[in-house]
């Protein structure tokens, strides 16, 4: 097989060429837009549907009076955690004063939690407000945590649009909720 038939597109559609693959096709859930609201309403929103479910079938790691912390079911690294209000609201400046303040707490102590549980070298934290700033949900408000190592951001996810996870989010959300 020469190598004109790589230059010239046809890789990924079963032509052989340079590249190994790695599939991850449990991906195309999130890039279809499955468990997202349907409404603006909490009818359908998967952060309303979590808080109903036990801590384990949830991935909650933590319940407050007006936040939870849970894992993000499409996870940027190991850990990578989401503190979610109870109450079904969408922008931050809709926020009480007092939901405010929990979601801030948590987002130090879930820091906390993590340097014990796996010693990140930093975080990305964030909100995405609205659909056009990337928010999945952008119906529910919440706060990413996301821990990173030196070299997590290696050719897997800049290249292969793939990112690894060494661990599974069951084992993530056992450690995580004993050390919280």
């Amino acid at each position: 097989m020469s190598t004109e038939s790589t230059e010239k597109g046809h890789e990924g559609v079963g032509v052989p060429d340079r590249w190994a693959r790695l599939w991850a096709p449990h991906r195309m859930a999130y890039l279809s837009g499955e468990n997202r609201p349907l409404s603006s309403n909490d009818v359908g929103c998967p952060f309303c549907d979590i808080a109903k479910k036990n801590d384990e079938d949830g991935l909650i790691i933590a319940r407050g009076v007006e936040v939870y912390a849970v894992l993000n079911l499409y996870p940027y690294n190991p850990g990578h955690l989401l503190i979610c209000t109870f109450r079904h609201v969408a922008d931050f400046t809709d926020l009480t004063e007092s939901e405010r303040n929990e979601m801030s707490l948590f987002t130090s102590h879930a820091m906390e939690t993590l340097r014990k549980v796996s010693r990140p070298a930093g975080f990305n934290l964030g909100m995405n407000q609205g659909a056009i700033s990337g928010a999945g949900v952008a119906e529910h408000i919440h706060q990413h945590i996301i821990p990173r190592w030196s070299g997590d951001a290696n050719f897997m996810p800049l290249i292969g649009q793939t990112k690894v996870l060494p661990k599974l989010l069951s084992e993530s959300r056992d450690e995580l909720s004993k050390a919280w």
